[in-house]
């Protein structure tokens, strides 16, 4: 939905030694995007963007993020996958923040997965919110649920107190949807945390087990802030720490 922004190292590395200790010259590439699953049976959401009309922040000297040029808004941008709304089956939210779940409205027929905790902060209800529940371990996370076959609904808080990743399994590869764990690779590679979270320790934790996931598997690193969130699903890049 946005391409072409930025974000300086304090913003995106800053979390725990605070971001006057980086460098503020240094900018990585910013845009946002979500994510949808096509299983053949199954047309799934990962996040649903802000709402239409949204324009975001304007260009500016300093700022610590710029999400860059708006392209299209979220039902734009959906519309043009060539899918439609009554064929979505199930909505995944990473976490409550308005740029991945302001458009949970715009799909009739789609049951939408969220943390119990995100899910209350929202005052979300009604039949077609299932509030997750994490009966068993996932690899190295202990608390996921699996929402089709080869797709796990993770636990990973600290962004929000809801926080959530999603991994997909296909063809040798997991593909890791993970929201705002970091919000560009190069926060991952060089394991910072960003500047916003809701609970630190818990985000440390759940960094450390993703690093460790990445480590072990071949993972797909989906971002939703920085360009290589679409360049790694485009070509199938493994991520390398």
């Amino acid at each position: 939905m946005f391409d072409g922004g930025f974000m300086h190292q304090g913003f995106a590395f800053g979390g725990e030694e605070g971001k006057d200790k980086f460098d503020e010259q240094i900018i990585y590439r910013s845009s946002l995007q979500n994510f949808l699953i096509d299983t053949d049976d199954e047309v799934i959401l990962v996040d649903t963007g802000f709402k239409t009309g949204y324009n975001g922040p304007a260009k500016k000297l300093g700022a610590p993020l710029y999400m860059g040029t708006k392209l299209a808004d979220y039902m734009e941008a959906f519309a043009a996958t060539g899918y439609k709304p009554e064929q979505v089956t199930k909505i995944l939210l990473t976490h409550k923040h308005n740029d991945h779940s302001d458009c949970i409205k715009e799909f009739p027929n789609a049951k939408v997965y969220v943390a119990p905790e995100d899910a209350d902060a929202m005052k979300l209800e009604g039949d077609n919110i299932v509030r997750a529940q994490y009966g068993e371990p996932y690899k190295n996370f202990p608390n996921a649920q699996q929402v089709a076959p080869g797709i796990w609904f993770i636990e990973a808080k600290g962004h929000t107190k809801g926080n959530s990743i999603i991994i997909a399994e296909d063809d040798g590869l997991y593909y890791m949807f993970h929201g705002d764990v970091t919000y560009c690779d190069a926060a991952l590679k060089a394991n910072k945390l960003s500047i916003i979270f809701e609970d630190k320790e818990a985000a440390r934790e759940t960094l450390d087990r993703v690093r460790e996931f990445i480590g072990q598997n071949p993972t797909v690193y989906l971002s939703t802030h920085c360009p290589e969130g679409y360049e790694n699903l485009e070509m199938k890049r493994v991520m390398k720490l």
